[in-house]
């Protein structure tokens, strides 16, 4: 069986999902393909931070309205280090910017629904997923297919172009042939241990701790739900952290000089270790390939811009693809990675600085520590340095 449309699209994670909503808005018809049921693609615990960019997009294309219901919105942050707690008020130092904490799977079911409704098609638990006939960017030969099988039954789906938006173990960027990318890659010598726990958020906003013992953090993901991180090994055994040896870790390393503050402890209801890297291939594109989202590109959690690049890919890649149908003109596709390499490289750098400068590394010595400490005290009595750190935290323009 073939079905055909003008943008194959792989993954019905954040990226592919906005990206067909984008489309349709924009009078492009797409098909999305994914390998899991929506249940599984909801349940998966990724990213909860919304930037003020990303939040704008969702309710300027109607897709905010349980956003604007739930969202917590945070005009601040705070960092803890040194026995003191200072906070970046983003109201004063990027002018009322915000952040949003809103779960990646509540945008995954927003984006869902939004499909459903407009007709969209989204194939799930499509197996064997395999790409055909992309490398040419001219318009004479075979159109791009997408194959795959669908209750034991071989499908295909002919297109004009096809968007890898599978994230970073998909089938799109291992379908380019080698040595047609240039890959970028640092893996980090931790990762997190994080927890789910039913207790309301210590904080009304963002904590982030560096303390002797390593890194912490306290973020939240509903008014009644907390989830918090600590430094760990990336191959730490998770059997080896109790709920007791958890709460009193997070205890030390979150501990705050107002006596007055307490770490809210409840029941642990999920838990697990995430290792952290940094990760770029160039270019974001082959043929009549585009990628976006993590199928491109991987940053450390620390700096919570993920879910946040992915929804940057894809604006640049919706509109680039309505100026082609509209026109017939391929520059603003043919410029897609180089524009959005910008932004992503921003990001890393953003990530990077964030997660050296909170985390301690193993080959530190008494100077680094010294040297972090006094990048921090730089950082919290700068209001330059302020700023910088709170526009790249809020976000900076998704184009």
């Amino acid at each position: 069986m073939t079905l055909r449309t003008q943008v194959g699209i792989v993954g019905a994670g954040p990226a592919g999902l906005l990206l067909s909503h984008l489309l349709h808005r924009q009078g492009v018809d797409s098909i999305v393909v994914e390998r899991h049921t929506r249940q599984y693609v909801e349940d998966r615990v990724r990213a909860g931070v919304l930037e003020q960019g990303t939040a704008d997009l969702m309710i300027e294309t109607g897709i905010g309205d349980r956003l604007k219901r739930e969202g917590m919105y945070h005009h601040g942050v705070m960092f803890r280090f040194a026995g003191r707690t200072h906070r970046f008020d983003f109201d004063r130092l990027v002018g009322g910017r915000c952040i949003i904490v809103y779960p990646q799977n509540k945008v995954v079911a927003d984006l869902f629904d939004a499909r459903q409704k407009a007709g969209g098609r989204v194939i799930l638990e499509a197996q064997d997923v395999s790409l055909h006939d992309f490398a040419r960017v001219e318009s004479d030969g075979p159109r791009p297919r997408i194959r795959f099988h669908l209750g034991g039954e071989p499908q295909e789906i002919e297109c004009d172009f096809i968007a890898g938006c599978d994230g970073f173990h998909g089938v799109c960027r291992p379908s380019i042939p080698a040595g047609a990318l240039t890959v970028y890659d640092r893996v980090y010598p931790f990762g997190w241990l994080g927890i789910l726990a039913e207790a309301p958020p210590s904080s009304d906003e963002l904590i982030y701790a560096l303390h002797e013992r390593g890194f912490a953090l306290l973020t939240m993901r509903t008014p009644q739900i907390s989830r918090l991180y600590l430094q760990c090994k990336p191959d730490e055994d998770v059997e080896e952290w109790p709920d007791e040896r958890i709460w009193k870790e997070l205890q030390l390393r979150l501990a705050s000089p107002d006596p007055q503050w307490k770490l809210t402890e409840g029941k642990i209801f999920q838990k697990g270790v995430t290792g952290m890297r940094s990760f770029v291939v160039e270019p974001m594109q082959y043929g009549k390939l585009f990628l976006a989202g993590d199928a491109a590109h991987i940053v450390p959690p620390t700096g919570a811009k993920g879910l946040n690049l992915a929804a940057a890919d894809v604006v640049v890649l919706s509109k680039a693809l309505k100026e082609f149908y509209a026109t017939g003109r391929r520059e603003m596709l043919d410029g897609y990675s180089a524009k959005v390499l910008r932004r992503v490289w921003k990001a890393q750098r953003f990530s990077w600085w964030m997660t050296s400068m909170l985390h301690l590394f193993e080959t530190d010595n008494a100077f680094d520590r010294r040297r972090q400490l006094a990048e921090l005290d730089y950082i919290t009595g700068s209001h330059a340095a302020q700023q910088t750190l709170a526009e790249n935290y809020v976000g900076l323009p998704l184009e």
